[in-house]
Formats: structure tokens, sequence, C-alpha cells
């Protein structure tokens, strides 16, 4: 079963993009510079990307990615108040780290897994608070496995 897997994650379908000369030039350009192994690789990438934008963009595929925060950790009750929408969104929110940059800015990474609309909502309810400088929520088409077994699985 096993090699029949690898056998099948490993097949691709050839497809043919015509380029103006220039965006090819671009391309090739891009390629050099981060190293892929391929414009086939460099391609693959940005259609994942857009792939996930436009799951996004319908709101009700789970998602898996990161909501990253800049703010002023100076701001009265803010931090509280950040705090308090983890705690509301603790289903949405898995994790989060933050760092003091400074003596008053801080940058705080959540990572987040939901419905895209959801975690959309979530974002736009932190970057709007006083003393966020700005924010970014950047979602990928992955899903987190579960943490824990459904209670039901777990009883027996």
């Amino acid at each position: 079963m096993k090699a029949n897997l690898e056998k099948t994650t490993n097949l691709v379908s050839r497809i043919s993009v015509s380029l103006p000369p220039d965006l090819l030039a671009e391309l090739d350009r891009m390629v050099e510079l981060r190293g892929y192994g391929s414009r086939s690789q460099a391609i693959g990438e940005m259609v994942n990307f857009q792939l996930a934008e436009h799951k996004r963009a319908l709101g009700n595929a789970v998602m898996a990615g990161t909501l990253t925060l800049l703010y002023n950790r100076a701001t009265r009750g803010l931090q509280g108040r950040l705090a308090d929408l983890q705690y509301q969104h603790i289903a949405e929110v898995i994790s989060s780290l933050h760092v003091h940059l400074s003596e008053d800015q801080m940058l705080e990474v959540l990572l987040v897994q939901g419905p895209a609309s959801r975690l959309q909502a979530i974002a736009d309810e932190m970057i709007a608070l006083r003393g966020v400088v700005t924010g970014h929520l950047q979602l990928l088409t992955a899903v987190i496995p579960p943490l824990h077994a459904p209670a039901s699985e777990t009883e027996e």
C-alpha cells in the first residue's frame, strides 16, 4: 500500500503555458534568485498560493495559517483584550507566540485553524483594536491534525 501511495504522489500532468518574453524573463530571474529547481516548481507554488486565496475567498473551507500582529504594548488594556479574544476563539486559536521588539512594540503570531471566513472575522476583530499597528492573516490549504480524539472514541 505504501509503495502504491508513493507512486500516486509522484504523478504530474504536463500543461503548456504561453507567456510574453518579458514575463518569462522575470519568471526565470525569480526561479534563479529563489533557488527553485525549475520553472514548474515556481509556477506550482504560485498556483497553490492562488488556490488557497480562492478557497479563502469562498469562506467555507477549513484552513490553517497564521495571524501576525504588530502592536503597541503600552496601549492600556490592549494585551488583555487580545488575550480575551484568543480565549473567546479558543477552538480556532491553536497557539500563540509573542516577542518584545522594543520597549513598546510587540510582535504576536497566532497559529489558527478553522473556516476561512471565521478566521478572517477573528483577524479583523483583532487588527481593528486600538494600539494594533498592523496585522496580516496568512491562510494555507492545510489542516492541522486534531490534538485529541473526539470524546466518543476515547470513552470506549
